[in-house]
Formats: structure tokens, C-alpha cells, sequence
């Protein structure tokens, strides 16, 4: 039965406690969040917000993390060392997953050094380090194709590393730049059906909902193409348009995935 969620930055306005107690009045299953959404890592900080979550019957499906193994030595290290961070606070809230993204990888390094395989090694140290303590890697495509994904997650070649489908930011779509516009030479829908035989959540992004169908992507397609994967977990809303009823364009987008995502 798939979970329908909202991730923390769609409603970019509120405190951690009250985007907990907006997705439970929307009736959600799960929330998700970017660490930058908490002000620390106490204990006595989070165990609060771990305990809302457990009264309001709502998982935390993932934690976020920014950040690319490109740049220096020193710039993939401090990545690599802030991965961490958001994997033992994973830990601790009781998420399985960490959000880490894939983008466009130039071809070297602040340093000189080719990129591709700083990135894999970077990747993979993050990887084992979340597998000792039963966490997992999501890396979302922001952005990137099908084919780039795929050899990522074959040359990372670690079982806990798989994908967050993101329906909005792959090279092509209305979520990248320019933005607003697709871009003919990337098949984006294609892209999804490439990769969701290995995607652990999916992000479902909104830009224009307000007449109760979005806009920018065509979700029917997206609907079907998950459905054709037999995928079973959560399914996140991620509002980033610019209504100011923020609340309210997440209803609509929960509204249209229940109705369409019905019994499946």
C-alpha cells in the first residue's frame, strides 16, 4: 500500500512541530525532512519531535542532506563528514533513509583530479558508514538521466545505496533550469521508468496545482509508470510553487495523488 507524505520545504514557513501537526490534519502517512530543519541534534532536543511523530502516527520516511562530491579534497571531506551527521540524526529519529543528490558532474575537480571516481569513493564511504547503523542511501536525481543514475548505483555497488525518484528535477523537466520549461532532447518520463525498479521513496513535485491537476508535469503518466513498477513505499508531495497558501496547494496535490493512486 503506498504511504503519501510531504516533505518539510513544501511548507517552508512553519517549525518542525507544526508542519508534524499540518501533514497529521491532512491526514498523511509520513514526513520527511531536510536536517536543516532542525536547530540541533540534542537529545533533548529531537526526542520531542520524535515523540510528536509517534503520537501523530506519522514515520519520518527520510532525512536530507546538500551537497556533492565535487570541489577539493577538503570540500568532499567536509560532505562526506556532514553525510554523517545526517545519518546518525536518521539514527536517532528512527528514519531508514538519507536523501544525498546526484547532479550534472563536471568533468574535474576544484583540484584537478577527475571527478567520477572522487564521487563513487565519496558515495561509498557514506554508504558503509549508514549500513553500521541500519540506515540507507537515497541519491535523488537533481538533475540527471536515467543512464547516469544507473551507473552510479552499479559503481557505488553497495546494497543499502539506491534512488529517491524525483518526478521534477531531471535533466529536461519543468523543475531544472530553465525553469518552467522542458527541454526535447531528455524523454524525463522515460527516465522515471528507467530507474523506479530501484527507487526506495519518490518525490512528487508540484509547481501549479491550484485548479486541482497539476500543470508543469503529467501525472497520470508518472501515476502509471508507478504503478507499472508494482512500487510499494512512500510517495512524497514537495510543493515549490509560489501560491501563498502553501497548506492548501499540498491538500490539493494529497487530494489528487489519494484519488488517482486509489486502491493501488
Amino acid at each position: 500500500m503506498i504511504k503519501l507524505g510531504c516533505n518539510f520545504l513544501s511548507l517552508r514557513d512553519t517549525g518542525v512541530e507544526e508542519f508534524i501537526r499540518i501533514c497529521y490534519d491532512l491526514r498523511l502517512d509520513v514526513v520527511d525532512f531536510h536536517q536543516q530543519a532542525f536547530q540541533s541534534t540534542d537529545p533533548a532536543y529531537l526526542t520531542p519531535i520524535k515523540l510528536l511523530c509517534l503520537r501523530y502516527g506519522l514515520p519520518i520516511g527520510y532525512i536530507g542532506v546538500s551537497g556533492l562530491f565535487h570541489g577539493t579534497a577538503e570540500e568532499r571531506r567536509r560532505h562526506a563528514a556532514d553525510s554523517k551527521r545526517a545519518v546518525d540524526l536518521a539514527a536517532f529519529l528512527g528514519s531508514p533513509l538519507i536523501r544525498m543528490f546526484c547532479a550534472t558532474v563536471p568533468a574535474r575537480n576544484g583540484d584537478g583530479e577527475h571527478t567520477w571516481p572522487a564521487m563513487i569513493a565519496g558515495y561509498r564511504e557514506v554508504a558503509d558508514y549508514a549500513a553500521a547503523r541500519g540506515v540507507a542511501i537515497g541519491m535523488q536525481n537533481h538533475p540527471s538521466t536515467g543512464k547516469e543514475m544507473l551507473r552510479i548505483r552499479r559503481e557505488v555497488d553497495r546494497d543499502n545505496f539506491n534512488f529517491i525518484m524525483d518526478t521534477g528535477q531531471w535533466l529536461g523537466s519543468p523543475g531544472s533550469e530553465p525553469r518552467g520549461e522542458t527541454d526535447p532532447r531528455h524523454d524525463f518520463y522515460g527516465y522515471m521508468a528507467q530507474t523506479i525498479a530501484h527507487a526506495s521513496y519518490i518525490r512528487t513535485k508540484f509547481y501549479r496545482i491550484e485548479s486541482g491537476t497539476e500543470e508543469w508535469l503529467d501525472y497520470e503518466r508518472i501515476v502509471a509508470i508507478i504503478k507499472a513498477a508494482g512500487y510499494n513505499g512512500c510517495i512524497s508531495i514537495v510543493y515549490e510553487g509560489e501560491h501563498p497558501d502553501r497548506v492548501e496547494q499540498v491538500r490539493l496535490a494529497a487530494a489528487w495523488l489519494r484519488e488517482h493512486l486509489a486502491g493501488f
